[in-house]
């Protein structure tokens, strides 16, 4: 099928890490015929994504900024337009989650990373490239959510609350913007083996220990964990027109692990 994404212009932000899965959605929309605008903290993995783009035979720009900050998000996104002219596709995909921890033993200035990376960058990249979107009257958004904003996870209940808080912004801005020509929606992660899962302390050692993945495969019905081209397979239909009808909706790309009725 072909998605209809040529001549595209997609962002995605956090897509610097090479084992997560906002590389995975960079490849897959370039592989579909979009250039792509990669925002990460990391300029040298961004750079080494948007070479693998090039090698794909795509146009690929690297560009490093905070993505909780709107003084380094807003000049990034000046360059992508001066550099394209327009941004069709947004992929919020950064995110982070800081260490398990009680909530009870938690300060309040250990809640700002849990909300600022998960949720807050999410209103700094739309904001930041909406109106652009608004004023062509052509626009796909695709905010990357987590099972745990449906289910809430002990001991990271801020995270838990800040991707609750990505997919309610999610059915809120469909409604705003579906009529200008822009559509919405969220793809919420299972578990995979990337650098955010590393990151989050659950994982100590340099590489997955057989246990955990034996222990994590057991609990997924398909019997795997997710991986980076099973999120950008389902972010590149969601941002194509044949997809045109999905409207604010959370699409849970587990292996089955959360089944709703």
């Amino acid at each position: 099928m072909d998605l209809g994404l040529k001549n595209k212009v997609a962002l995605v932000t956090g897509s610097g890490s090479q084992t997560g899965f906002g590389k995975g959605i960079a490849l897959a929309l370039a592989r579909e015929g979009c250039s792509v605008i990669i925002i990460d903290k990391d300029l040298e993995g961004a750079q080494k994504t948007a070479a693998e783009i090039e090698a794909l035979g795509r146009e690929a720009l690297a560009l490093i900024a905070d993505v909780t900050s709107s003084a380094e998000v807003n000049p990034a996104v000046a360059k992508a337009l001066a550099r394209f002219g327009k941004i069709d596709i947004l992929v919020n995909n950064a995110g982070a989650s800081t260490p398990p921890k009680a909530f009870v033993d938690k300060t309040e200035e250990e809640w700002a990373p849990d909300i600022n990376i998960n949720l807050k960058s999410v209103f700094i990249l739309t904001k930041a490239v909406l109106p652009q979107m608004i004023e062509h009257k052509y626009g796909k958004i695709v905010n990357i959510s987590s099972g745990v904003g449906t289910m809430g996870l002990a001991n990271s209940s801020i995270y838990s609350a800040a991707k609750a808080g990505v997919m309610a912004f999610t059915k809120a801005l469909a409604k705003e913007v579906i009529s200008r020509g822009i559509n919405v929606n969220s793809v919420s992660p299972g578990l995979g083996d990337t650098g955010f899962l590393r990151s989050s302390k659950v994982l100590k050692t340099a590489e997955t220990p057989p246990e955990f993945t034996k222990h994590v495969n057991m609990d997924i019905p398909v019997g795997r964990m997710t991986t980076p081209q099973d999120i950008g397979a389902m972010v590149a239909f969601l941002v194509s027109d044949v997809a045109g009808d999905i409207v604010g909706e959370i699409i849970d790309v587990d292996g089955g692990k959360i089944i709703k009725f």
